[in-house]
């Protein structure tokens, strides 16, 4: 096992190998082997994310395309080195991230029978030195002299690609690794920049128009594959609510397609990709875990975009498996064979982590200072709590007659990832997109949601004093005035009930400011219209369910949410203690000066009382003004 320490010796091929033994059941067999080892600028941590992602790595060394499908269970891979085709299947890779990596390839057709790689990082006073061991069985004699006059040029595009690479840590993309994007056809070329036009003059924001344009025309292949809009917002420093917006106008302009992505929730490889919310299945199974997962937890629907084909081709190029860079949130993995067992040390960040055996069982690891300076696998009940110290020793045991795979993860998800239920919860979606419908048997997870209701003050008195036709015309004004209000605070509007309007929000201060602004924009002595109102908000977690062919939110959180009506006259808020305590919310309620009165609501279907927080934005109005 490698260990993270300072050293001047470089390691023998004996010694690497001592580390990393070859598989046992080909260890004695005659292979032909080699060792590179290169010292290079920059830490571990640094090199780490370039030297594990093999896939753009090979790509950059010259190595030939792969594809992979999963078979009974297993992984085959295959590609056409050199012309001739290779078959092989690919077992589960070993790393500790940061430190090393093992992968084990068993040929079925080609020019070896097996093939054991290590890449192995190590801090060294200049920077890292990187050992790289690639071992193979050959296939008869013409196997070993392709192997031996493949090797060389293996070694020299290493020797051009990873100096290279180490001046370039502080790219977003290193050059070294990205290949120019294919020029436009003609056709593409005209309808990218008619519609750049076209989006500009709807008032989108122009970086945002140009940026994402720019990128579909010049961008590398690999990045192009999957677009996660959250993360380039994040990488091109622009506001996500901006770029959300372009490329949504976007895909209705025919410049990119949506796609609504099955995760598993263990590998979190993509598992379905779905160009419509309908196709959207209410459960996937992901081969390479051997599990059955639902779509009613929020984590396992990501939202992305593509290139549309009618602009530009952008084909799913893979030039490796390259587990642990599509797995980045595992920083452990490791099959152990019977009776192994393994000491390490992964110098995890603090934070949560989940340990599993073969997907199975998973207690939660608590990475902190005050953690145990050792801790050992056990096969503990499901969610029981471990702590570790950050540079904690790990000791994993296999005491059954059967290999076991050993990960720990990170147990937070990517935030880079637009989850189903900020794009339901995102007006300019409702609006471009109302065609979509979730499928009758699904109920989509959608996560926390801040659930608003609307409700007109007198309503009964002001449809006998106006008449239906006169109070539907200033019905339809307001809810003019309401979506715009909720739009502008970054929510939607779900659905109106008569004259109520249920609208979302991710975020519960943005639903807090929307009530507030609303009852300020029907304020008390307004004289163009009679319509005031009274709000109530809950926030908490939610589904998605199809109702009437749209896709609207069910659960109890809504419904709390419009039963808290009944603690709020007009110019109120009532709002629930889960949407009071929410970041940021008491805060803002601070700021405008307001007092709150503390209530509860009860009700028989309920197991406790639920704390609400009523604000009266407009205080001391007369009872007949509010009410």
């Amino acid at each position: 096992m490698a260990t993270a320490h300072r050293t001047i010796e470089r390691l023998t091929l004996e010694q690497l190998l001592a580390q990393h033994p070859y598989p046992a059941e080909w260890a004695n067999e005659k292979r032909i082997e080699r060792l590179w080892t290169f010292d290079l600028p920059g830490r571990p941590e640094d090199l780490w994310p370039w030297i594990a992602d093999t896939s753009r790595m090979n790509r950059a060394l010259g190595t030939a395309e792969m594809t992979f499908e999963e078979r009974a269970g297993k992984r085959w891979g295959t590609a056409k080195p050199g012309g001739v085709r290779h078959e092989w299947i690919e077992l589960p890779w070993n790393w500790v991230a940061n430190q090393w990596l093992t992968s084990i390839r068993i040929y079925e057709r080609g020019f070896m029978k097996v093939m054991y790689a290590i890449h192995q990082l190590e801090p060294i006073a200049t920077g890292t030195r990187v050992y790289l061991y690639f071992g193979g069985v050959p296939r008869g004699a013409f196997g070993a002299t392709a192997m031996r006059l493949g090797f060389p040029t293996i070694e020299r595009a290493y020797k051009r690609v990873l100096p290279a690479l180490a001046t370039q840590l502080d790219r977003l993309r290193p050059d070294v690794l990205m290949l120019p994007a294919p020029p436009l056809s003609t056709v593409g070329d005209q309808r990218l920049e008619t519609q750049r036009k076209a989006l500009i003059e709807r008032g989108l924001p122009r970086a945002s128009i140009d940026r994402l344009l720019d990128w579909i025309r010049d961008g590398d292949n690999i990045d192009l594959h999957r677009i996660q809009i959250r993360e380039r917002a994040r990488v091109w420093k622009l506001p996500e609510q901006d770029l959300l917006r372009v490329a949504l106008h976007a895909t209705r302009a025919g410049l990119l397609a949506l796609s609504w992505d099955t995760v598993c929730p263990h590998c979190r490889g993509v598992r379905d990709e779905n160009p419509t919310l309908a196709q959207l299945a209410a459960r996937a199974h992901c081969d390479v875990c051997q599990v059955g997962f639902d779509t009613d937890r929020p984590e396992t629907v990501e939202v992305t975009f593509r290139v549309h084909p009618s602009i530009r081709d952008v084909p799913d190029q893979v030039y490796c498996s390259a587990e642990p860079a599509r797995k980045d949130h595992i920083r452990v993995q490791w099959t152990l064979p019977p009776g192994g067992e393994v000491k390490l040390s992964p110098h995890l960040r603090p934070g949560r982590y989940t340990v599993w055996r073969d997907h199975e069982g998973g207690w939660y690891l608590d990475v902190g200072d005050d953690g145990e300076q050792t801790v050992k696998w056990a096969p503990l009940s499901e969610g029981t709590v471990v702590t570790a110290n950050p540079d904690a020793t790990f000791e994993l045991v296999n005491d059954s007659p059967e290999p076991h795979l050993f990960t720990i993860e990170e147990a937070r998800w990517s935030d880079h990832a637009l989850r189903a239920g900020q794009l339901l919860s995102f007006q300019d979606f409702r609006d471009l997109f109302s065609e979509e419908y979730i499928g009758a048997d699904v109920r989509l997870g959608v996560g926390e949601q801040t659930l608003l209701f609307t409700d007109v003050v007198g309503s009964t008195a002001f449809y006998t004093s106006r008449g239906d036709p006169a109070a539907f015309i200033e019905i339809k004004r307001h809810f003019d005035e309401v979506f715009a209000i909720v739009s502008a605070h970054r929510g939607a509007v779900v659905k109106t009930i008569g004259d109520a309007v249920m609208a979302t929000f991710v975020d519960p201060v943005d639903a807090v400011r929307a009530s507030h602004k609303i009852h300020q924009t029907f304020f008390p002595t307004r004289a163009d219209t009679p319509i005031r109102l009274r709000i109530s908000l809950n926030t908490g977690p939610c589904i998605a369910v199809r109702l009437n062919s749209n896709a609207d939110f069910f659960g109890g959180t809504v419904n709390v949410a419009a039963k808290l009506q009944a603690l709020a006259e007009g110019y109120q808020i009532a709002m629930s203690d889960a949407t009071y305590h929410a970041p940021g919310v008491a805060a803002y309620i601070s700021e405008q000066q307001a007092d709150l009165d503390v209530l509860e609501y009860t009700s028989k279907a309920l197991p406790a009382p639920i704390g609400v927080r009523r604000w009266s934005v407009f205080r001391d109005l007369p009872i007949a003004l509010a009410t």
